[in-house]
């Protein structure tokens, strides 16, 4: 609940489409492409109505104390070529523990790209995820395992606030894919899963993936819609439908710049202590979603105890009131 409200302060406007789509008692793997970090995880975390488990990177589980609180959220790590040949062999646990999650009718979470990146396409896909498939379905063939392709969409992932769009796919049947061949079944599942979220996201071709963009940003096309966006693409930009721009743009920054002067030490520590130390920008919106979701409220805390202490309970109150407002107007205007 305390990160619903987050995501509520954070984000303009968070749209749901498909959601129906996800099974409900049975076991899943829902799929997502992979942009913005944590993000991504927390928005299908609260959104998708399963209680999941998390396939992340090994790299962020280094600090034991951090490692320990990832895991008590359900996360697994794993390991890539990047964290070493000698690690890659701790992959065979986490995929053991996802089978046998899997074979309890849970849900598990995967970013199938294997990295994330802002770039606005489907990257190749690793086979990391067809193992967990194929293995499960070795081991329980019995199981009605589910596969659904989650699209998620981001008006502009680095700015605050932005808005996003995530879009849920039919679900799938892995057993369609088995077969006696398991290495046509693993590209054919591959193909499947790349294709169904290239349908729910904006998928800009690579080979001319930079002229291609600044078309679109040109046209301020809405990201959040990614098959008109699409389909705007692959008409060779004749077919497009284009966003209307905001009245509030004098209004909005009014109330940003309140909401900046009411949390002005936890910003002044944002843009000048932790902003500069973030080296991928893929990362931008989770510290800064980490920092409003610790940071300000102690120090709206802290600030509200001292107005009680040199005032009185109804000035705190007041304070109270203007920063929350202040959020809100700065955030969904």
């Amino acid at each position: 609940m305390y990160v619903r409200i987050g995501l509520f302060f954070y984000f303009k406007r968070i749209e749901i489409h498909g959601v129906d789509n996800v099974p409900k008692n049975k076991a899943l793997l829902l799929l997502g492409n992979h942009q913005n970090a944590l993000l991504d995880a927390l928005l299908i975390a609260t959104k998708c109505g399963r209680f999941s488990y998390y396939l992340t990177r090994a790299a962020v589980f280094k600090k034991p104390l951090v490692s320990k609180l990832l895991k008590s959220l359900r996360m697994l790590p794993v390991y890539r070529i990047r964290d070493g040949w000698s690690n890659l062999s701790n992959n065979n646990a986490i995929f053991e523990t996802c089978t046998n999650v899997l074979s309890n009718k849970e849900a598990v979470v995967i970013f199938p790209e294997g990295s994330h990146n802002l770039a606005r396409r489907v990257r190749p896909l690793s086979k990391g995820f067809t193992r967990i498939v194929f293995d499960t379905l070795e081991k329980h063939p019995e199981l009605d395992l589910q596969l659904v392709p989650v699209g998620l969409n981001f008006v502009n992932a680095t700015q605050f606030p932005d808005s996003a769009a995530m879009y849920f796919g039919e679900a799938i049947s892995a057993n369609s894919f088995v077969s006696e061949n398991r290495n046509q079944s693993v590209v054919n599942l591959k193909e499947r899963i790349k294709f169904e979220l290239g349908e729910l996201t904006t998928n800009i071709p690579e080979d001319n993936y930079e002229e291609v963009l600044t078309k679109l940003d040109v046209l301020h096309v809405n990201y959040l819609k990614p098959k008109e966006v699409n389909t705007c693409i692959q008409s060779n930009f004749e077919n497009c439908i284009y966003k209307s721009k905001g009245s509030n743009q004098f209004i909005k920054p009014l109330f940003k710049s309140l909401l900046i002067i009411s949390v002005f030490i936890p910003y002044l520590i944002w843009r000048f202590l932790v902003k500069p130390k973030i080296k991928e920008p893929e990362f931008i919106a989770t510290f800064r979603f980490a920092m409003a979701l610790t940071l300000v409220p102690i120090y709206l805390i802290i600030s509200a105890i001292i107005l009680f202490l040199i005032t009185s309970i109804s000035v705190v109150l007041i304070y109270l009131l203007i920063v929350l407002l202040a959020a809100l107007l700065a955030v969904k205007l």
